[in-house]
């Protein structure tokens, strides 16, 4: 089951009203046009990734990320959030993403909210136990990285690794005039592209997520083995 029009609609409505009450009464629709197709598109893209690339898996009930926002630490107190997303993982790691997160690795994504749906691949944000060894990796052989992240079929599609999170210089311990200097400034290693609201509720967008995960591989499985998380030929 595809994601459709009501599903945006549900989002929409979830934006101007974003409370408990509302969304509790309002429950039924947000599992019909949102969780289950999401469940949907996970059980079927894990279909597609077990001959694409094995090692990497969709999980119904943990690769789709909760509604619930984290309000602990933030001054927006809104309780949801107004799109819904999912991560594909590595088999061998964990689940989780970004700075925080310890155990992970380089998997793809997928977002859908009225005018802001997207997907991407790579490593966002990794914590310091992870983004140490993969510059190391980078600085060891500087033209193995650069052919996967310059490669132009992603610059074409992607314009090439996200520079969201560059620094400004060569972090401490590498030379200036290093050759891998570009890319040791990165701190987060991903790639992606914004969907349209037409291509996000097309009942061909896992088609469309194969082909764009297929040209993301390289850089997903570089990441990963660089941190210990092997390739496989079959599940």
């Amino acid at each position: 089951m595809p994601f459709s029009a009501a599903t945006l609609t549900f989002l929409r409505s979830l934006k101007r009203h974003n409370n408990r009450p509302w969304f509790e009464a309002h429950r039924a629709e947000y599992e019909a046009a949102v969780k289950q197709p999401m469940h949907a598109l996970i059980e079927e893209m894990d279909v597609r990734l077990a001959r694409l690339a094995p090692e990497i898996v969709g999980d119904a009930k943990r690769s789709m990320f909760r509604i619930y926002r984290d309000i602990r630490f933030s001054a927006d107190k809104s309780p949801y959030k107004t799109h819904a997303s999912c991560w594909f993982y590595h088999r061998d790691g964990s689940r989780a993403v970004g700075r925080e997160a310890a155990g992970g690795g380089a998997g793809f994504y997928f977002q859908i909210a009225p005018g802001d749906s997207f997907l991407g691949g790579g490593m966002w944000m990794p914590p310091r136990e992870a983004l140490l060894p993969l510059r190391e990796a980078i600085a060891e052989h500087p033209a193995r990285f650069a052919k996967i992240a310059s490669d132009r079929r992603l610059g074409r599609r992607f314009g090439g690794l996200s520079e969201e999170a560059v620094l400004r210089r060569v972090p401490r311990g590498y030379a200036p005039d290093h050759a891998a200097a570009r890319w040791l400034k990165f701190q987060s290693f991903v790639m992606g592209r914004p969907l349209s609201d037409g291509q996000a509720v097309s009942a061909r967008l896992p088609a469309l997520l194969e082909a764009d995960f297929r040209l993301m591989l390289p850089l997903v499985r570089w990441i990963n083995g660089v941190l210990g998380f092997r390739a496989a030929e079959r599940r």
